[in-house]
């Protein structure tokens, strides 16, 4: 009997379109002779419709137009696991896994996890704190600086309210160049790099419209690398460290998304030490933010010491043709098809 998937996609976040994008490696690798695929987006109000119409569309955003959408919730009901379609019937369609293909905000942070939890089906990926931890950036350096013995960039916090007096600190602690960003979001939405004054008040400005919380932090000059980790069977499995080079000043999220001159490698050449560096690190960390299923792990390399770096964790990182993790899995023994059978095979809930 064929197993039950839901995939979720869309999202009420920044990064929306990132997800609609993503969810097509979901929609054309999941094997339909395993697996019965039912598919939920979420638009960006916040509605959810259950799409039956030509998966094509979702990348275009056209699916949100489809009539024959129908509004849908997750049922919280733990005897009755599964999708309730608010048509004329009540359908129930059971449901046995959750792949929510979101990122970003009410879908990377814990919140949409916690429904999954509370209707107690299985998902595919981190659990409720982890996601929660993970998404907040400061948490996250909180965690990691616990383990002790892995580098990070040095940074100063600044919340919502907080008067002018964060400019002199991270003046005094950090120099020019800075980075600024958002605490929760991803995709590098609302990140800047600020080179004088002017440049530091307007970025946390502009982060500040995205959260509330905003990360100063120094700027670390170095080659930006990456890992993609996979928990199977309770084993975790780190990729080797690839590598993403910008084709603008830093990996904004037009550089990433929309900018031809940005590159991805999977096999960068490397400073000796420097692979089993970034998948000791990457292992560490996925097991201190106490993550299941898949995250993807960044670092830097910096130039001069050949250090590594911590940089940040995605707990459900990007899917699109062009993203790293999938590239990177598949180097290490997970083409396409068999990642996605073990990411349903590593779905769990009560984490």
């Amino acid at each position: 009997m064929k197993k039950s998937i839901l995939i979720i996609f869309g999202g009420n976040s920044t990064e929306h379109d990132v997800s609609c994008k993503s969810v097509m490696n979901f929609v054309n690798n999941i094997d339909s002779d395993k697996y019965e695929k039912h598919y939920v987006g979420i638009k960006k109000n916040g509605d959810w419709v259950y799409y039956t119409g030509d998966t094509a569309l979702i990348p275009t955003g056209k699916w949100t137009e489809e009539t024959s959408n129908l509004p849908c919730v997750l049922s919280p009901n733990t005897s009755a696991k599964g999708l309730l379609l608010l048509d004329s019937k009540n359908t129930l369609i059971h449901i046995d896994v959750i792949i929510p293909v979101l990122h970003g905000k009410n879908g990377e942070d814990g919140t949409i996890q916690g429904l999954f939890e509370l209707c107690q089906i299985p998902y595919v990926g981190c659990g409720v704190v982890a996601s929660g931890v993970s998404m907040d950036k400061a948490y996250t350096k909180i965690i990691v600086e616990s383990i002790g013995g892995i580098p990070q960039a040095d940074y100063v916090l600044v919340r919502q309210g907080d008067d002018d007096s964060y400019i002199a600190e991270a003046e005094r602690k950090l120099g020019y160049p800075m980075f600024v960003k958002p605490c929760k979001s991803g995709s590098s939405q609302g990140v800047s790099k600020a080179e004088n004054q002017a440049e530091l008040t307007n970025a946390v400005e502009l982060a500040l419209t995205h959260d509330s919380k905003v990360l100063i932090e120094e700027a670390i000059t170095g080659r930006e690398l990456e890992c993609a980790v996979l928990e199977v069977n309770g084993e975790t499995i780190c990729s080797g460290a690839g590598e993403a080079v910008a084709g603008d000043t830093f990996y904004s999220y037009e550089a990433k998304y929309n900018n031809a001159s940005s590159k991805t490698f999977t096999s960068p050449e490397l400073p000796e030490g420097a692979d089993e560096t970034v998948q000791e690190y990457a292992a560490k960390i996925f097991k201190a933010l106490g993550c299941n299923g898949l995250s993807r792990i960044d670092f830097f390399l910096e130039k001069d010491t050949n250090r590594i770096v911590f940089n940040e964790i995605n707990t459900l990182p990007g899917f699109t043709e062009i993203s790293m993790y999938p590239m990177m899995m598949s180097c290490v023994g997970f083409p396409i098809e068999k990642l996605m059978d073990s990411l349903i095979e590593s779905a769990g809930y009560n984490r």
